[in-house]
């Protein structure tokens, strides 16, 4: 409850008067400068100051990462559907790119990482995601409706570019294994662009109507949008949180390997980390979107990120590892392709009949739960 009335003071702000001074972002220009300035060291030996520093960075830094996506959801009041969601999948996508590329850059870091943060952005939103936001919906309207045609072309893409960039590596022959060659690499990476390339225009012009979700009115009955001065700001406040968490990100990589290395725990849990951080103030608002009958919002929200995870990370991450002449592990293993395929087949039956009930998001939830207990217990 304290959550949803400090969301709705926040958001109220932002839309009526912009905040005067953008904390979360300062503070996050403040401490990569202040840290550059003193040579502060995350990866110190543990000390007492070694730990309050790197806590004060991760809240830092989920605060920067929430303030980002508060103020895209500002500009995305404004330009409407279905440029508001793409706005805040754009903003969360560049997060995450941001927070892959700082790991994948430390010397022995875990080839298997881009593949294994797309998968858990995958079975986050299409399952946990997916699922929380129906049976939340279900529970206060029972029924949800949504446009199927756009909800196809979701699944479309999200299904050929999972099975190119995920499956596939591991039926080719050029190289053994789980691998694409330099040439494949590149030639997937381009075809993942032209595709969601395509998918945005589809998206933002050829057919804007099948992903278009009606707007919520005002508790007076009037429709609030933010006036052209909060939507500057939104803008310039946006960059500067955006240029603060990518900064830090290099920071939160070393903190977080050297956090599952103490815990002993498996490899992916790094990509789940990475992919549920970046993924949560989406989250909320696909959520709270659910909750006002919205689900059409919601999909955009979800399933847009899926596409958007594939589309741009996995190209951004090949280029880089072709320029580091560094081979990265992009195949699933056996048990995490038939959970990716169960989970594009429960999503196209979900999603074919325009109309939702709380079994279907109880379903999903289950493929979830099996997806993180198959990761500590495989």
């Amino acid at each position: 409850m304290a959550v949803q009335i400090a969301t709705c003071l926040l958001r109220r702000s932002f839309i009526g008067t912009p905040r005067q001074w953008p904390h979360e972002q300062v503070l996050a220009l403040g401490f990569v400068i202040l840290a550059a300035a003193i040579g502060l060291n995350i990866a110190a030996p543990a000390s007492p100051l070694s730990w309050a520093l790197s806590a004060a960075m991760i809240a830092i830094m989920l605060g920067a990462v929430f303030a980002a996506v508060e103020l895209a959801d500002v500009i995305a009041h404004r330009v409407g559907e279905p440029y508001g969601t793409l706005v805040l999948t754009l903003a969360v996508t560049v997060i995450e790119v941001a927070l892959i590329e700082s790991i994948v850059l430390t010397p022995n870091s875990p080839p298997a990482l881009a593949r294994d943060t797309v998968f858990a952005v995958i079975m986050i939103v299409c399952n946990g995601l997916v699922g929380l936001c129906i049976m939340v919906g279900s529970l206060r309207h029972y029924e949800q409706e949504f446009q199927v045609s756009g909800a196809s072309l979701y699944l479309n893409v999200l299904g050929a570019l999972s099975v190119l960039t995920l499956i596939l590596p591991n039926y080719t022959s050029t190289i053994v294994g789980p691998y694409y060659s330099t040439a494949q690499l590149l030639f997937v990476s381009a075809i993942t662009v032209v595709l969601y390339g395509t998918f945005l225009f589809i998206q933002t012009s050829r057919h804007k109507s099948y992903f278009r979700a009606e707007d919520v009115a005002a508790f007076d009955g009037r429709r609030i949008y933010p006036s052209n001065r909060a939507v500057a700001v939104s803008v310039i406040m946006l960059l500067m949180a955006l240029t603060g968490v990518i900064l830090l990100s290099k920071k939160f990589a070393v903190i977080l390997e050297l956090g599952l290395n103490r815990l002993g725990a498996p490899q992916a849990v790094a990509g789940i980390v990475i992919a549920m951080v970046v993924l949560a103030p989406e989250s909320i608002t696909a959520l709270r979107a659910a909750q006002r009958n919205m689900l059409q919002k919601s999909l955009n929200l979800a399933l847009g990120s899926s596409l958007a995870t594939i589309g741009l990370t996995i190209p951004a991450v090949a280029v880089t590892n072709v320029v580091l002449d560094k081979q990265i592990e992009v195949g699933l293993s056996s048990r995490d392709a038939l959970l990716l395929t169960l989970t594009l087949f429960l999503s196209v039956l979900t999603f074919a009949s325009g109309r939702t009930n709380i079994l279907a998001g109880l379903i999903h939830l289950v493929v979830f739960a099996t997806f993180l207990f198959l990761v500590f217990i495989p």
